[in-house]
């Protein structure tokens, strides 16, 4: 089993395959992805690398974590387990009914 890494501060202008590229020198990468916004399509900065092994990510955390890219510090570290958060439908509410006495 592999190990999967969370990689924070990346230029919004780098694709999948740029990420799997710079993870390549530390090992096989099993997947890359950028996490982009749903509405527009724009990255958000941050994305997932899985690498084969756990030796193969941490030499990839020793070596790229605390690094700039374009102007940005990276931050490479082993990626949590996703949290299950409720499923939300629609806007905010709104609330109350302003005070007027009903």
């Amino acid at each position: 089993m592999g190990s999967k890494l969370y990689v924070g501060g990346l230029p919004y202008s780098i694709t999948d395959q740029d990420l799997s590229a710079m993870f390549a020198p530390y090992g096989t990468v099993e997947s890359s992805r950028i996490i982009t916004d749903r509405m527009t399509g724009q990255s958000r900065g941050f994305g997932f690398v899985e690498m084969s092994t756990a030796a193969e990510a941490q030499n990839a955390i020793n070596a790229l974590n605390s690094t700039q890219l374009e102007g940005r510090t990276l931050t490479v570290n082993v990626a949590k387990p996703q949290e299950n958060r409720p499923r939300t439908f629609g806007g905010g509410g709104g609330g109350g009914r302003g005070g007027r006495g009903y």
